[in-house]
Order: structure tokens, then sequence, then C-alpha cells
């Protein structure tokens, strides 16, 4: 039952989904005693202030936003409130040179927001942020002269960032490292001869990167893999008429995908009219 004080939604509109309008207390919202409430004497919805829609008192974060979004200038004066939820949207909005206290909030919600905003002078402050979603964020943006200070990150979805963006000869660090995402990340993207040191890779989806861009020449050594995958990356790179006794070879695995790549590769190429004697293959 609403009590007396508070007021009805201005136009009639549901509340977004199902969520009660409580405050992060879990009280009902009270527009009487909201510092805010002069905005409901104006223009309603399109002033950005409705209750169960747009409303900086609710526990609902999208009806915060929709506040905030409203009334950006308001955001600086909410960065202290002891909601971590009108903290962290608030620093969505607030000017960037306010931002700074919040590089130490208790709440990491709040700092996840601060990483996707400060300047570069400060993101470094969150290198050795404890939370882990922070430091993916730092990671993702932070320029590329700096990311060397995250190559032993315990978080391996750190390092994978680190394995996409670290300038090609930095690459090599992360060579050996313990997770397989983070070395699979690597393989895509290092080159020779840095990448044929992840051709023993315990991780056969790591060879098998390395077989699908290693130089044709190197392919000989990875037909006999353990795994099937690495041997059908290697006859599908094949060329007939440079590896036949390779392919021939492979035309023989004990794999069935293994043998029908190998077979199709020596398929009899297409004559186009005008090319070379023998045609060429496309």
């Amino acid at each position: 039952m609403t009590p007396a004080h508070a007021s009805p939604p201005r136009s009639g509109r549901a509340p977004a989904g199902d969520i009660p309008m409580l405050t992060w207390q879990g009280q009902p919202i009270d527009c009487a005693t909201c510092p805010h409430a002069d905005m409901r004497a104006e223009q309603g919805v399109e002033n950005g202030c409705e209750r169960g829609h747009s409303c900086v008192q609710d526990a609902y974060a999208r009806r915060i936003d929709r506040f905030f979004r409203a009334h950006r200038e308001l955001a600086n004066q909410h960065l202290d409130h002891p909601y971590f939820e009108v903290r962290a949207i608030a620093a969505r909005y607030a000017d960037l040179f306010h931002l700074t206290p919040l590089l130490r909030d208790e709440d990491e919600t709040v700092r996840l927001q601060v990483a996707l905003r400060v300047p570069q002078r400060h993101l470094l402050t969150l290198c050795d942020d404890p939370h882990r979603e922070v430091r993916i964020r730092v990671a993702q943006r932070l320029d590329e002269g700096q990311l060397s200070r995250l190559l032993h990150d315990p978080d391996y979805e750190v390092r994978t960032v680190l394995a996409r963006r670290l300038p090609l000869a930095l690459l090599p660090l992360l060579v050996a490292d313990a997770d397989t995402q983070v070395r699979r990340a690597v393989a895509e993207r290092i080159e020779m001869p840095a990448l044929w040191r992840l051709a023993d890779d315990r991780a056969p989806e790591v060879r098998r990167i390395v077989a699908r861009r290693a130089p044709p020449g190197l392919l000989a050594a990875l037909a006999c893999d353990d795994d099937w995958g690495v041997r059908w990356q290697v006859a599908e790179r094949l060329d007939a008429r440079q590896h036949a006794a390779l392919l021939q070879r492979l035309t023989q695995d004990e794999d069935p995908e293994v043998r029908a790549m190998a077979h199709s590769r020596f398929a009899p190429i297409p004559f186009v009219a005008g090319a070379p004697h023998g045609g060429h293959r496309p």
C-alpha cells in the first residue's frame, strides 16, 4: 500500500519490469523528502523524474541511470552517495576531474566505472586493483607502452587481453603462460620464428593454430601430431603439387576427416581458358 506521503507515479506508467519501487535500504520511496522534490512540480517524465521510472532514490540501477541521463549536471553531487549503485552510475556522467577520489572506492562496481573513464595517468593506479573485472578493463584501455605492467597478473583473462594487445615484440613473454586460453591468443598473433615455439604445446587447440599459421615448409613436422585436428589443418594447407608424398601419407591417416581432406587436395585442377598449361587452383 502506498504511504500517504509518497507521490503516485505521475504519468501512470508502470514501473520498469516487476521490480518494486524501494530505496536501497528497502524502504518505500518518499518523494516529499527527496532533495530533488522540486522536479516533480515541473514536467514529469520529460524532466527525468518519475517515481517508478526515473528516480535517484530507487534501488534499481536502470531507474537511477534514467535520472542521471536526464540530469548529468547532478552527477558530481552524488559521487559520495552511500549506495554503491548511485556512485557507480553517477561516475558514468560526472566530470572526469571529479572521479579521482573514486579510484579507491570500497566497491568494485564503482571502480569499474571509473576504470572506463579516467585518463591514462590515473588508470595506472588500478593496475593492482583487487578485483579482476577492474584489471580487465584496465588491460583493455591501458596504453601499449604500459601493458607490460600486467604481464604477471594472476588472472588469466587479464593476461589474455594482454596477448591480444601487446606489441608483437613482447608477445614471446607469454609463450609459456600457464593458461591455454592465453597461449591460444598468443598463437593467433605471434610471428615466426617465435610461433614455432608453440609447435609442441601441450594443448592441441594451440598446436592447431600453429598448423594454420606456420609456413608451409614446416608443416611436415606437424603431420604426425597426436591430435587429428592438427593433422587436418596440415592436410588442408598442403599443395598437392609441392607436397604430394606427404599428402599421400595423410590419405592413409587413422582419422576419416583427415583422410577425406587429404584426398580432396588431390582433386583435379579445373581447366581455365587462357591459363597456363594445367590450369590453376583458385
